[in-house]
């Protein structure tokens, strides 16, 4: 039994990572045909694109998928620990299962993800979960099928949670979502150690990929006809400099956008990394999408300070008007906190003032959600949550004036949409613009989902577009 450790978790040592080979055990392959799976993801693109190899493992074990827990023989929950939202709700599901459990006693359970990496929660489990059958981390994915194998044939609960990371391990097989759009881990983990994050604790040290392997990943994409990469990192911006002296994320972009893929994008990024290399390669190649995520998470220097961020109102605001020059019609998103331990008034503001200058396309905010274990837990709060819960309500008021603001200007263009799905009732289709824009359009003819088609947008919403087929 191996069980998480923050105190070791923190400690970032100057390692040599190895590059390993999957590899599952002959012996349990197809061993469980017969028997069906249920997956439930919570969290960030990384989380689902763990669940794309956590599906194809179960595949090779012989599972077949459900979509209803109820018919399962095996559920297992992916879990997100940044929110306490996503922490709350995974639990519930666990109640959810107990219940079933006691009408299906044979009902295997397992937990993994970023919560499964926090001691708290496995001690939790272990105390008040006996029901749940196995639990495994964020370094050890790899293990599953063995670790799930053993819970059965022991009937004990195993806990297999690494402590630190272990070596890159390339060849996980996938089970893609679909066709034409597709995850890429280009490095895991984050040194950032924001003062409210826990993902450098659940995620590890940075490590990046190597630039080999990811390339000949794309290139095998290419081939298979997918039409869009998304490359993903928890600081995306940070590959290479854990691996390489002169090989960064602008040199893997450029190396990409030169295969010809129709469309890249890459998450998330951390404007602490974000180079001037970065910003001229997205500017160079139209097959680099224009549309970048870029977390300020507080207008006030004051709070970023506190939050550890490492950069100030002013010099996000130099890199945000660099990226608004060079790259063509780029569109910024970002991810803003409010009532952050010790914020005032005036540090809020300056939060509202920031929004009003920068005018984004989205932005995703929140509450400041406590996670045990981080130096913002020991921060004073004397805010209300009353007042934070006002604050959030006046953020959404601005950035979602500014959204439908900048949607209202692309009425009567012509955005190029990748097809992502249709109503079987209607001629209605919906995607993404190149510019991240989800767009609800109609056509008098059939489109094959994954087609990238060019729509003329009609009319504007806060949060998506309505178009019509150009023909």
């Amino acid at each position: 039994m191996n069980l998480p450790n923050f105190i070791e978790a923190k400690k970032r040592e100057k390692r040599d990572y190895k590059t390993v080979s999957y590899e599952i055990d002959e012996s349990i392959k197809g061993k469980y045909a017969g028997k069906k799976y249920f997956l439930k993801t919570y969290g960030c693109q990384m989380n689902e694109h763990d669940s794309e190899n956590i599906e194809a493992m179960l595949v090779d074990l012989g599972f077949s998928k459900v979509d209803d827990y109820l018919d399962c023989d095996l559920c297992i929950l992916n879990t997100c620990s940044i929110r306490e939202n996503a922490h709350n709700k995974a639990f519930g599901m666990l109640g959810r299962l107990k219940h079933l459990k006691n009408e299906k006693k044979d009902l295997i359970i397992g937990l993994c993800g970023c919560m499964a990496q926090e001691e708290s929660v496995v001690e939790e489990i272990m105390r008040d979960y006996k029901f749940v059958n196995f639990v495994f981390g964020t370094h050890n994915l790899d293990r599953l099928p063995e670790i799930l194998d053993v819970a059965v044939e022991s009937n004990k609960q195993q806990i297999e949670v690494l402590e630190k990371e272990s070596d890159l391990v390339e060849g996980i097989p996938v089970l893609r979502t679909n066709s034409y759009k597709a995850y890429v881990n280009i490095i895991y983990g984050c040194d950032k150690f924001c003062t409210y994050c826990i993902v450098p604790y659940t995620r590890g040290s940075e490590r990046s990929r190597k630039k080999e392997d990811i390339l000949k990943e794309v290139r095998e994409l290419v081939n298979d006809g997918y039409k869009e990469v998304t490359l993903l990192g928890q600081n995306v911006n940070a590959y290479g400099k854990d691996l390489y002296d002169d090989y960064t994320l602008g040199d893997l972009l450029e190396e990409i956008a030169l295969m010809n893929i129709p469309r890249i994008r890459f998450m998330t990024s951390h404007p602490w990394d974000f180079t001037d290399k970065m910003i001229e390669v997205i500017g160079k190649y139209p097959n680099i999408m224009p549309s970048v995520h870029l977390p300020v998470q507080s207008g006030s220097s004051r709070v970023l300070k506190l939050m550890g961020r490492r950069y100030t109102r002013e010099s996000y605001l130099e890199l945000f008007d660099k990226i608004k020059k060079i790259v063509p019609g780029v569109s910024i998103s970002t991810d803003i906190i409010v009532g952050f331990p010790g914020e005032t008034e005036e540090d809020f503001n300056e939060t509202l003032s920031l929004c009003e200058y920068c005018k984004y396309d989205n932005a995703f905010t929140f509450i400041f959600s406590e996670r045990k274990g981080t130096p913002a837990c020991k921060l004073k709060d004397n805010t209300t949550i009353k007042e934070k819960e006002e604050r959030l309500y006046k953020l959404n008021e601005v950035v979602n004036k500014y959204f439908l603001e900048n949607n209202k200007k692309l009425e009567g263009s012509v955005l190029k949409v990748l097809v992502e799905g249709n109503s079987s009732k209607s001629n209605m289709y919906y995607g993404y613009s190149e510019t991240n824009k989800l767009i609800n359009f109609t056509s008098n003819k059939d489109i094959t989902i994954g087609d990238i088609v060019d729509v003329k947008i009609v009319s504007a919403k806060t949060w998506s577009l309505d178009g019509e087929l150009v023909e």
